[in-house]
């Protein structure tokens, strides 16, 4: 077995590349904000996550995808800083497993797997995902110069929208902005998030049709609910900048391999992505919203793109015979 470790290769992928150059900068204001376990975090999650898709492959002609390092990285980032490390490897393991591997691996999965592993962690071990949160780290250096922040007690200190829940206090748009909050790792900063998905948009690494539907759905939606006077619905600004609904739609919603291959179908996913967001966040029991939303349109993805390849295929034949008896 460790001889086939010495021999541990990855395929290179130019796209899945992009993301990870993308995600960096947020890693590092990760570890601005919450400190050094950031990166320890990350470091054990990629072990793990690595390792399982290798257990996958070592016997064939297969090598192990450098999605799976995408995959690491956003499974880490959608996690609070203080998430104990065997929470972390469980849920990583069962993403890269169930959410990809028993599917054929690369290319065949149906679902985002790192959200697959959140989403399992989450229902299985709540309170290490929606109650133990921590502090940001001030000054010059923030957490470059510490291993973690503070912890978190009090409900009305934890994050946005969860102090939104509770009080229905929303927090100035500067501090979200910035991303000086508590909350998952990689979902504070409004403002890194945007620059990192033009990034992603300039090198067409990411479908921008996906990306703007989902927060037009999202600020459709949130807007028409607030608007008729739902009390438990943000305004839609503080909504947009609040919560991970603009990492959701960057990072996850644009999985090339879990969403719609049509145009048309991209659209009508993320817009899907982005209603019932605000429907999960205003009436069910979960502040966030965006994790279940992005994994139900995963769900419709096929159906989507039939849908749509079959409008087109019924409009070119009316096309065609129109034609025939002109």
């Amino acid at each position: 077995m460790i001889e086939s470790l010495k021999n541990i290769k990855f395929m290179k992928q130019t796209l899945m590349r992009k993301v990870v150059y993308a995600l960096m900068p947020i890693v590092f204001l990760g570890i601005y904000f919450f400190g050094w376990r950031v990166a320890t975090l990350l470091l054990v999650v990629s072990f793990f996550g690595c390792l399982t898709e290798w257990v996958f492959v070592r016997k064939t002609t297969k090598k192990i995808t450098e999605a799976v390092l995408v995959t690491n990285i956003l499974f880490t980032l959608t996690l609070p800083p203080s998430t104990p490390y065997w929470i972390a490897i469980i849920g990583i393991i069962f993403g890269v497993l169930f959410g990809k591997m028993v599917f054929g691996g690369f290319g065949k999965n149906p679902f985002n797997p790192a959200l697959v592993g959140r989403a399992f962690i989450y229902v299985n071990f709540p309170e290490f995902l929606t109650v133990r949160w921590t502090s940001p780290i001030g000054g010059i250096l923030g957490g470059f110069t510490r291993y973690i922040g503070e912890p978190i007690d009090a409900i009305t200190q934890s994050t946005p929208m969860l102090i939104f829940r509770a009080s229905g206090e929303e927090l100035p748009l500067m501090k979200l902005l910035l991303g000086n909050i508590s909350g998952s790792i990689g979902e504070t900063s409004a403002l890194l998030i945007i620059l990192c998905g033009i990034y992603l948009i300039y090198t067409k690494t990411a479908a921008k049709e996906t990306i703007f539907s989902v927060l037009i759905g999202f600020l459709g939606m949130n807007s028409a609910l607030y608007f008729l006077g739902f009390e438990q619905i943000a305004n839609p600004i503080y909504g947009l900048f609040a919560g991970g609904i603009l990492f959701g739609a960057v990072f996850m919603a644009t999985d090339p391999i879990s969403s719609p291959k049509t145009f048309e179908g991209r659209i009508v996913y993320g817009l899907l992505i982005g209603m019932i967001t605000v429907i999960i966040r205003g009436f069910a029991l979960f502040a966030g919203g965006i994790m279940f939303a992005i994994l139900i349109g995963n769900t419709f993805a096929p159906i989507i793109d039939e849908a749509v390849n079959a409008i087109k295929a019924s409009k070119k034949a009316k096309a065609q015979k129109e034609v025939k008896n002109g």
